[in-house]
């Protein structure tokens, strides 16, 4: 088949043992993003199978209508920024594997990461050094040791956060859902007394949760306005679970004293002036929780098997299945 992958801004997926599993088939692999819908369809021509790289692209009803000659879509994982229904109309088959095999363990070990670095002020300290500023160029830092860390969301990632920051000294407890508190309370999880009391009481809080319609937002700027002056707020999860505009108000009211971000409302940021990016108490980088070598070949080896099932008329995964009775 000639199958198209999308979005592999490193170009690295061609060099993973994973790659193989396509070994027979026509690939053409796309570095770049496409800056419109019109221009991705006239790309996609003559593919029959497509590769998303998460949710980098979105598959709108308007670019569904103009897909001409694909069969199916493949990826992996949560596919909020897939219309199913549209892909079906337009008779693409949409397979996504909803993989339950354990935490993204990259993710968390960026969340982690940032933790300390907030904390020590690493970017600061690296850039007062390289400056000929043998310290005092940069905040003096604190422990991360005895730290009280908030994760809002009770799940495999925040668990291996949890871990982490154990290990550190950390003091850790949760806030989330009604169902998330539950599960907190049942694996014997310390709870905050109210949502206020989690934003207040938090050295650190890390957010771990999925973005879905009913969590869109649901972090409110009164949630941010009650964090204190020298705590620090990490996403590396969803900007998108933040209310629009409240993270940046925090921080300009001085009621967060660094926030660590490695996802954006709207990706990739190029800009340079964009009010997060720059902003002097923000540490972002590029969407990276994710992107390892070892976690991109394990969730692509996934991918790579729908793509091959499909190939040998055994589709797995189909989210609508009524198309595959159409093209057989």
């Amino acid at each position: 088949m000639k199958v198209h992958i999308l979005d592999d801004w490193y170009d690295v997926l061609r060099g993973l043992p994973s790659f193989a599993l396509l070994d027979g088939h026509d690939v053409t692999v796309w570095t770049d993003r496409a800056p419109d819908d019109a221009t991705l369809a006239q790309r996609l021509t003559g593919a029959e199978a497509v590769v998303l790289f998460r949710d980098r692209t979105a598959i709108t009803p308007a670019l569904a209508a103009q897909l001409q000659g694909v069969r199916m879509i493949a990826m992996r994982g949560q596919h909020t920024h897939v219309d199913a229904d549209a892909l079906g109309a337009a008779g693409v088959l949409f397979c996504s594997h909803m993989a339950k095999d354990g935490p993204s363990m990259s993710t968390a070990e960026l969340t982690f990461g940032l933790i300390i670095a907030a904390l020590r002020y690493l970017p600061d300290q690296i850039a007062a050094t390289r400056a000929g500023q043998w310290q005092g160029g940069a905040p003096l830092g604190r422990n991360v040791g005895g730290k009280v860390l908030g994760l809002y969301g009770h799940g495999k990632i925040s668990g291996a956060v949890a871990g982490f920051a154990r290990t550190f000294g950390m003091q850790v407890h949760y806030w989330g859902s009604a169902d998330a508190r539950d599960r907190a309370r049942a694996a014997g999880d310390r709870v905050a007394d109210s949502r206020e009391a989690f934003f207040a009481n938090s050295d650190v809080v890390s957010i771990h949760k999925r973005l879905m319609s009913e969590t869109r937002g649901e972090i409110t700027r009164a949630d941010l306005m009650a964090m204190r002056p020298d705590s620090v707020l990490v996403n590396t999860s969803r900007a998108g679970l933040i209310e629009p505009g409240a993270l940046l108000a925090a921080l300009q009211a001085g009621r967060i004293g660094r926030a660590a971000l490695d996802v954006f409302d709207y990706e990739p940021v190029t800009d340079p002036n964009d009010p997060l990016l720059s902003h002097p108490r923000v540490i972002p980088t590029p969407h990276v929780g994710f992107v390892t070598a070892e976690e991109l070949d394990r969730q692509f080896r996934d991918i790579y098997a729908l793509v091959n099932a499909f190939a040998d008329g055994t589709p797995q995964h189909m989210v609508n299945p009524e198309v595959w009775a159409t093209q057989t």
